[in-house]
């Protein structure tokens, strides 16, 4: 026998003698986490930020809300019914605090695949710090993040006092706030097309009509799809364009923003600006460590309120049809 062959014929019974002892080795294992992708929030990011050094704020507004010119008379004032003033209104923010706590056992951070420090920085004054950085930690501070992130996101547009939802009943968000200000165009259960699009332009304040490079219509991801799909079945370049790339789309020249959280059967047309988000406390991440219990303890905290600046500058779709 050559050596070749002998080499093949020891390869051969050496993986024999695995498999028979049971000792064919384990599939690799990754050293780092798939991280599962969640919703990611939309609106506040391109939404107002009102910083604020106090529970409460208010922001003021003024406008003439009519006309302020007369037919002139030589010589003549006008009367006390004929002259104008300014109307002025006031929005108020109101800060709620949102918290959520982590506990991390320490054999969890120890024994997991993504390996990384546990120690405890400390700072110069010699007080305790946060968890040095490194693997496990370091992916779970970032997930906190992200999905604290989303959950802003959903008090902001679903919000509603009247929840049985304790978190959700914190305050009233933008949706609540745009049905009871705003102006609604109800789509009686119909498909999304752009005659849904032309019916909220037109119902948009003409006033407003002027900041329509600076709108966007806010719909479901499913219903943007939905939209997407009307536009593909065009025997054009624009049909062609939407089956085999991700452009932009528009309403009648306003884009739409698919929201992850945003009910099916509803949308928002308005300048995103005019969605506020009040921060007191910024988000705040906090650490400790509970030696009896051997865990680390994440505390998340922040003051927030969402408000809407002008809710005659916002259209709420209802009645959307679901997307299939």
């Amino acid at each position: 026998m050559n050596s070749n062959q002998a080499l093949l014929a020891k390869a051969d019974l050496v993986i024999g003698d695995l498999q028979t002892n049971g000792g064919v080795l384990n599939p690799e294992q990754s050293n780092a986490f798939i991280r599962k992708l969640i919703e990611a929030p939309s609106i506040i990011n391109v939404a107002r930020v009102v910083e604020m050094t106090a529970p409460q704020r208010k922001i003021n507004k003024i406008q003439f809300a009519s006309r302020i010119l007369r037919a002139g008379v030589s010589g003549v004032a006008l009367t006390q019914s004929e002259r104008s003033a300014p109307v002025t209104e006031q929005i108020q923010l109101n800060t709620n605090e949102v918290i959520a706590e982590v506990r991390i056992p320490y054999d969890v951070v120890e024994d997991n695949i993504e390996r990384g420090s546990i120690g405890q920085q400390v700072d110069g004054s010699g007080t305790s710090g946060q968890p040095a950085g490194g693997g496990f930690l370091d992916t779970i501070l970032t997930l906190i993040a992200e999905r604290a992130a989303l959950d802003l996101e959903e008090l902001g547009l679903k919000g509603d006092t009247a929840s049985t939802d304790d978190y959700l009943a914190l305050t009233d968000g933008f949706l609540v706030t745009a049905n009871g200000g705003g102006n609604i165009v109800d789509h009686q259960g119909g498909t999304i097309t752009k005659d849904l699009f032309k019916s909220g332009l037109i119902t948009l304040p003409d006033q407003y009509k002027r900041q329509l490079g600076a709108m966007t219509h806010m719909i479901s991801r499913n219903n943007e799809i939905e939209y997407r799909d009307t536009l593909a079945n065009r025997a054009t370049a624009l049909g062609d364009a939407n089956i085999q790339a991700r452009n932009p789309v528009f309403g009648f020249g306003v884009p739409l923003l698919g929201v992850d959280l945003m009910p099916q059967d509803q949308g928002l047309l308005s300048n995103p600006l005019n969605f506020i988000l009040g921060i007191q406390r910024q988000v705040l991440m906090e650490f400790a460590k509970e030696i009896t219990q051997r865990v680390w303890i994440v505390v998340l905290t922040a003051r927030v309120d969402f408000q809407i600046e002008e809710d005659e500058a916002v259209v709420q779709y209802t009645n959307i049809a679901t997307a299939t």
